[in-house]
């Protein structure tokens, strides 16, 4: 069996690991937290020498000593975290001086008596700290009470989600660094070294460092309340899950401060858009609106057959906030919350691809004379934006948005599938017989996302090195990529051919 070797750092010492063909994800792990001395409550990051964060996978690729990589502990529980060497030796030097003080006076002075408080409380705020350099997060003074949530009924995943609700309130006493604050506002950043209660906190980031806090008036428990309560409404499908809903609502956040739009647009605006952008797949069930329609599920029923997964998706969210305890916009005058209202339900359904020709067409239209006083162009820039966002895989690192494909295709198969056993039209792009990856992916580039992504730089030049020129690599890429195949000299199934559709969305 052949096997790899992987250099890397740890603890200042030189280490080599050797990985086998085909092991298994969790044996790739193991082995690292062996040469960590670490448990497997402990979590581990691994770096490049550039300082990008790698995946522990059977993946991983060789290297040798010279380019070894750098592996940390980035979180570890309470007890297994030292205290510095400084409170030690302080704490030893007020030992040493309390017995000399007993030796001449017989009792202990206040003074000293206070100085052994500070260190103790020192010592215990150090040893609460959950994440430490990676994320740069350190705790603040005071206790956080865990607030209330919005449970979503008859959850097979409740557990799982109540103890991502601890980590997430844990979490949420720390501080995050301005690196990590800046790495957010990148399209390159990468979601999946990020667990889900750490998104969260991520989440809870991105709005307060819009100041939708103290604009909005919105309590931090409740904030907590909302994002939780949109975590438990996002299901555990391939593709259209919470962190799916992750990564559309970074992106967004990162256009927000590409675009400099905090100058161009109030701040009720942009909070529309950031939660337009969070909860527009709310319940998505991984199955699209043509399976709906054709069906006749309830959810088509219910709306006509006009966009019945947007149309709830936007229902779910304002069921979310019609509990008090995650009621963001409780605060709000009516005419703000009607305004958020419509503008949330506006963007949510500009998702629906089926309007995606007649969105597009209009934003063309404006593109010329466009204003920002116009409130109608401000609007259809809203749509533009949003489904930018929910689209914008391609326009991430290869290393990022690879990943999605295999999510996507899982939930395309499915589909594709149960259509067959229901004797329903099979729809074409998702049929496992047929689908070919890279045609699929050239054109899904070249038809919808170019031209997106065109019109939307021409507004904001800027945006050339982050999105459009990213997206026309790919393009090049998948485009040899379907040469090589049409040639007799790759496949479908090669492992370039493995990133076919990923930036598709419903349709």
């Amino acid at each position: 069996m052949t096997s790899k070797i992987i250099h890397f750092t740890v603890n200042g010492r030189l280490e080599r690991a050797e990985v086998a063909a085909g092991s298994p994800a969790a044996d790739v792990k193991g082995v690292f937290l062996a040469a960590a001395e670490a448990g497997p409550e402990h979590v581990l990051k691994l770096y490049s020498r550039s300082g990008r964060v790698l995946n522990i996978c059977p993946q991983l690729e060789a290297n040798g000593p010279d380019s070894c990589y750098r592996l940390e502990v980035v979180a570890a529980q309470p007890h297994s975290v030292g205290t510095s060497s400084e409170l030690d030796a302080m704490e030893h030097r007020l030992q040493h001086l309390e017995g000399k003080v007993m030796d001449g006076v017989g009792e202990t002075p206040d003074v000293v008596c206070d100085l052994k408080r500070r260190v103790e409380s020192c010592k215990r705020k150090l040893q609460s700290v959950d994440h430490l350099s990676w994320m740069g997060l350190f705790e603040e003074d005071g206790a956080h009470d865990p607030p209330e949530f919005c449970p979503r009924p008859q959850s097979r995943l409740q557990e799982q989600r109540q103890q991502v609700r601890r980590k997430f309130i844990t979490l949420s006493s720390l501080q995050v660094t301005e690196e990590v604050r800046e790495h957010l506002k990148s399209p390159t950043f990468d979601n999946w070294q990020w667990e889900e209660a750490e998104m969260l906190l991520l989440l809870q980031v991105m709005f307060s460092d819009l100041d939708f806090l103290t604009v909005f008036h919105i309590q931090l428990d409740v904030l907590q309340n909302f994002l939780f309560g949109v975590y438990c409404h996002y299901n555990a499908v391939p593709f259209h899950n919470f962190r799916h809903c992750f990564c559309v609502t970074q992106m967004m956040y990162a256009l927000i401060w590409l675009t400099d739009l905090r100058s161009q647009i109030p701040a009720v605006d942009l909070l529309i858009l950031l939660t337009s952008a969070l909860c527009h797949d709310l319940d998505h069930p991984g199955f699209s609106n043509v399976f709906q329609i054709n069906a006749r599920t309830a959810l088509a029923l219910r709306y006509n057959d006009i966009s019945p997964l947007e149309n709830h998706h936007c229902a779910v969210a304002f069921a979310i906030m019609s509990k008090p305890q995650c009621d963001i916009l409780r605060n709000l005058s009516s005419e703000q919350y009607e305004r958020i209202r419509g503008g949330v339900i506006r963007c949510i359904l500009a998702t629906d691809m089926a309007k995606h020709n007649e969105i597009l067409g209009r934003f063309r239209s404006i593109q010329a004379g466009f204003s920002f006083s116009n409130q109608e162009h401000k609007e259809v820039l809203m749509k533009i934006l949003v489904k930018v966002s929910d689209i914008s895989n391609e326009a991430r690192p290869m290393e990022v948005a690879e990943p999605w494909l295999d999510c996507l295709l899982q939930e395309f198969f499915h589909q594709s599938d149960t259509e067959k056993l229901r004797g329903l039209p099979v729809t074409p792009f998702m049929d496992r017989d047929k689908v070919s990856k890279p045609s699929s992916q050239t054109g899904f580039i070249r038809f919808v996302l170019l031209p997106l992504f065109t019109e939307l730089t021409a507004l904001f030049p800027r945006l050339q090195e982050h999105l459009l020129e990213p997206v026309r690599r790919a393009l090049d890429f998948y485009s040899e990529l379907e040469s090589q195949q049409a040639g007799g000299e790759g496949g479908a199934g090669g492992a370039g051919g493995e990133k076919a559709l990923t930036g598709s969305c419903d349709i």
